[in-house]
């Protein structure tokens, strides 16, 4: 019986031994070491959720496939900044070679962990990225990051709300006063309102648990609120629909997903292409390229989307100017 258990003793010994050593020798597939790519989704709702799809297509689509030749980790920081930061120090620790943070605040976490580093990070839906810091000019980045952007074509979208709503004066603005790519947009919208009759009347808020009450006091101020990408407001839409809806007012989006969810219409962004462009330049970096010469890219064509659900709620008639854009019914 003791012989027997110093069989077994032993056998466990050299299975421990092995199983050592293959976690100390890293990701294989096929006897070669595989590159490595971390992925950090700053919140979880439908915009951020696209970029993702998109560029997990565009990732494989320049011949990456997880598991194969390239080892894709994937985490997503729940809207907390603090997190964030959390995974892409974990993921630089362990040497990535590419890190891509989707939003700006997942964008700024993984730039900030990896300088001076050879890890490079590429930004995805980013609205200035110069103005958060991330690259020097959009045309040569320079340094170890480059991506897309996604600002928004806001006077294709004040023109929709001026044909949809053609004696509207007001429009309210809530965003988080820590979210760079909110204080682009909103400086720009400013910029562009007067040209088409609006005022724009912002509300800043810090947090989730601010935007009840915030929504709720800005929707009794203005004829519509328009959405920016704001994750913090984005991953909270019900609630600024709610409280919309009570004034009895709209909500614009920024891209499809927000307008199949309640909002009345967008000019809108595709996401999954624009996830699916960062897929692509990630495929460049992979195969050598510094992603500080890659240039920054961004979707030019915005595309008319309009809630019918929605339209007929506030008894809006689509204008023969928007009668080719795309239509949708608000999620059950």
């Amino acid at each position: 019986m003791k012989k027997l258990t110093k069989i077994f003793a032993a056998i466990l010994s050299i299975a421990m031994i092995a199983v050592t050593a293959a976690a100390c020798a890293g990701d294989t597939a096929g006897g070669k070491d595989l590159l490595t790519v971390g992925i950090i989704q700053y919140a979880a709702h439908p915009s951020l959720d696209n970029c993702y799809t998109g560029l997990m297509q565009g990732i494989e689509a320049a011949g990456y496939k997880d598991g194969e030749n390239v080892k894709i980790d994937y985490q997503n920081a729940q809207n907390s900044t603090e997190t964030a930061e959390q995974i892409a120090a974990n993921m630089v620790a362990k040497n990535y070679d590419v890190i891509v943070g989707i939003a700006t605040p997942a964008a700024l976490a993984a730039y900030g962990k990896a300088q001076g580093t050879n890890t490079q990070v590429v930004f995805c839906a980013v609205s200035d990225p110069v103005e958060a810091g991330l690259v020097a000019d959009m045309n040569a980045p320079g340094g170890n990051c480059t991506g897309t952007s996604d600002f928004l074509p806001l006077e294709e979208q004040l023109q929709m709300i001026r044909a949809l709503q053609p004696d509207a004066k007001k429009i309210g603005i809530l965003y988080t006063t820590n979210e760079s790519n909110s204080l682009s947009h909103l400086k720009r919208l400013e910029e562009l309102a007067p040209q088409y009759g609006f005022e724009i009347v912002a509300q800043g808020v810090q947090s989730s648990s601010d935007i009840p009450q915030a929504a709720a006091t800005l929707a009794s101020q203005v004829d519509c609120i328009n959405n920016f990408t704001d994750n913090n407001v984005v991953t909270n839409l019900s609630t600024v629909l709610a409280r919309a809806n009570e004034a009895g007012i709209p909500v614009y989006g920024s891209e499809v997903e927000q307008v199949k969810n309640g909002c009345l219409a967008c000019e809108g962004l595709d996401y999954i292409a624009l996830g699916n462009q960062t897929g692509a330049m990630v495929g460049k970096i992979l195969g050598g390229t510094s992603a500080g010469t890659i240039p920054v890219e961004q979707i030019e064509a915005p595309s008319p989307v309009i809630n019918e659900t929605v339209a007929a709620q506030f008894n809006i008639t689509i204008p023969a100017a928007y009668a080719s854009a795309e239509k949708v019914t608000t999620n059950q």
